[in-house]
């Protein structure tokens, strides 16, 4: 019954979200001093020929009723057309999504599987040398702007040693689509190459995603498990003469670790941003792209398109995590 009041919370505040996001894009993209009309015109387009996009795409109305008319649309699964591609927007970031998503999940991925256990012989060996390297390492690699990072990883291993892809998803012909997902797609196909150059293509931008989000991971997994040492129950735990393998394992981790998964939820939106970034330098065909380039032909309804998708995806997230927090809480499961 927790579970689905949780559910049931997260989902009544799910909608009033997304319409503030919304919200806050649709009046930021309007107070820019460029007329999107004028751009969808043409530079040669007449004064006529401009006032007549502007009244197609109802930019001459004031930004209420333009601001209530799309939401309407949105509601009916219409985001518009983008203004760069003449295509359907909702179809530009149907097929951009599992580009994000791939980079985005594997990339979550890497850094728990990197900084839950580095985290945790931190916090068990505290003010240890291994503890003192570990945290000046977590502090420079969250300090360090991830589009340097991502050329520096480019000169080394692509440029340099010729290791690695520069950029791209996939050398020659992608497998058949079913997923979307390359690496998922080229194993069911059976297509060893096209596997081979999708994970050999993922190295680069995944590491530029994952090292700095790892960092984090480090931070709050060293800092839960030792609040969760020094707590009263472990003292007890220990008084009673358990094992100390046991009460790490039993009790440490799945205490230590709920904070921990909630970061994680925070990181995968952090993650979706950078790749705004991380796409670009890599030439990732994902959302991240597609957002830039909306952004400099002032291609409004894209950006507020691709907005709307990682909002949702965001939210989604964190209803799971939060459902994953309270499975490994043992105070929950009490």
């Amino acid at each position: 019954m927790n579970w689905l009041s949780m559910v049931a919370n997260r989902l009544i505040w799910f909608v009033p979200t997304l319409l503030g996001l919304l919200a806050i894009v649709f009046i930021l993209s309007r107070v820019v001093p460029i007329d999107p009309a004028f751009l969808a015109a043409g530079e040669n387009a007449s004064a006529e020929q401009v006032q007549q996009v502007r009244e197609r795409f109802g930019f001459d109305k004031p930004l209420p009723v333009q601001f209530l008319n799309y939401v309407s649309d949105v509601a009916r699964g219409n985001l518009g057309v983008s203004l760069f591609t003449q295509q359907p927007i909702i179809d530009d970031l149907a097929t951009r999504l599992p580009a994000t998503l791939e980079l985005t999940l594997v990339a979550v991925l890497v850094a728990a599987l990197l900084g839950i256990p580095l985290g945790v012989l931190c916090g068990l060996h505290r003010n240890s040398w291994l503890d003192h390297i570990l945290r000046v390492v977590t502090v420079s690699g969250l300090a360090v702007a991830s589009f340097w990072f991502a050329m520096q990883l480019q000169f080394l291993f692509s440029m340099k040693l010729g290791w690695l892809p520069l950029s791209g998803r996939l050398d020659g012909f992608p497998p058949e689509p079913v997923s979307g997902l390359m690496v998922v797609d080229a194993l069911i196909a059976g297509d060893r190459e096209a596997l081979v150059s999708a994970l050999r293509h993922m190295v680069l931008p995944t590491l530029t995603l994952a090292l700095p989000a790892a960092a984090t991971v480090v931070r709050f997994t060293r800092n839960g498990v030792i609040g969760v040492i020094n707590s009263p129950s472990v003292a007890y735990q220990t008084a009673m003469g358990f094992p100390r393998r046991v009460i790490v394992w039993k009790y440490v981790l799945r205490m230590a670790l709920t904070a921990t998964v909630t970061q994680l939820g925070l990181i995968f939106g952090i993650l979706l941003a950078g790749a705004v970034v991380v796409e670009t330098v890599f030439d990732w065909p994902g959302l991240g792209a597609y957002a830039v380039r909306s952004i400099l032909q002032s291609d409004y309804n894209a950006v507020m398109g691709f907005t709307l998708c990682t909002g949702a995806l965001f939210v989604f997230i964190n209803l799971l995590v939060d459902m994953l927090q309270a499975a490994i809480d043992p105070r929950g499961a009490a």
